[in-house]
């Protein structure tokens, strides 16, 4: 059978939590600005909408720029091979 999976730490299942909140919180500054320079909800809400995905976009672009190092290299390798 499979060899079980050692459990991720905490630190790795908050991650993409920390990341969304990250563009919630740019998102409702920006949501926040333009609200209070136009007092349109409704543009204050396509903006904060637009703020979020392009936070969330860069994050990922940003994320995948990142070289890994050898710890996460062997740790690739070990599950393509499957051990």
């Amino acid at each position: 059978m499979s060899t079980p999976q050692p459990k991720p730490s905490r630190r790795e299942i908050l991650k993409p939590v920390e990341l969304l909140l990250f563009a919630a919180v740019a998102g409702i500054f920006t949501g926040l600005v333009v609200l209070m320079v136009t007092r349109d909800i409704s543009f204050a809400l396509i903006a904060f909408g637009i703020a979020f995905i392009v936070t969330l976009v860069f994050i990922a672009m940003f994320a995948l720029a990142v070289k890994p190092d050898d710890l996460e290299k062997r740790d690739i390798h070990d599950q393509d091979s499957g051990h």
